[in-house]
């Protein structure tokens, strides 16, 4: 688990303290990763395993059948620990963690149904630890009355947090400073088709 059970608490009550100040729903997700990278773990091991007979052709006299064991070994080894361990992701290139995870941001304000309120102002805060993504998906009418930039300053600033390993203080932070934005344009008042979710805090 990213957050510990007090954490959670603390993250969930910020959010609702947020939440208070503005009629616009917020909804955070934290997801230790947006795709469970299966494939490049694979792709690296063959190559590995492909890799593995030629030094050993060159510089060594053992028969076929003993390299082509140390080949399999080889192949086995480097899939558990790629799969098993953060190098599977490290390995992914940078542009298809990024494509993953903006999809699983998308998917998820849809799970959460933020789609689905007739004043299109709800905002959904995403961060995937193992990809070190963060992202505001904010609907219609809140992405048209606040700036892009602006939105992009308060991931900066949560990302910078999660970096040094504050991820309640990142989540907080950004939680509250949604607000401000949203509390300025869409201040407290009637709830819109959407039933604010009883709980703004969800771990994927």
């Amino acid at each position: 688990m990213p957050v510990s059970e007090d954490e959670f608490a603390r993250i969930e009550a910020a959010l609702t303290t947020a939440q208070a100040r503005t009629s616009s729903p917020i909804v955070c997700v934290l997801a230790r990763a947006s795709s469970s990278y299966e494939m490049m773990p694979l792709v690296w091991s063959i190559l590995f395993g492909l890799a593995t007979p030629w030094p050993l052709l060159i510089s060594t006299q053992l028969s076929a059948e003993r390299i082509f064991l140390i080949q399999l070994a080889i192949f086995f080894v480097t899939l558990v620990i790629l799969s098993l361990t953060p190098l599977g992701v490290m390995l992914t290139p940078g542009a298809i963690q990024r494509a993953n995870a903006h999809r699983a941001a998308l998917g998820q304000f849809m799970i959460r149904g933020l789609e689905r309120d007739d004043r299109h102002n709800g905002v959904l805060i995403y961060i995937s630890l193992a990809e070190h993504y963060g992202r505001i998906v904010a609907a219609d009418a809140a992405a048209e009355t606040i700036s892009q930039r602006q939105w992009q300053d308060v991931v900066d600033k949560m990302l910078g947090d999660i970096k040094q390993g504050a991820i309640g203080d990142g989540l907080i932070g950004a939680a509250s400073r949604c607000a401000d934005l949203l509390a300025a344009k869409f201040p407290p008042g009637k709830p819109g088709a959407y039933a604010l979710p009883h709980r703004h805090f969800h771990l994927v």
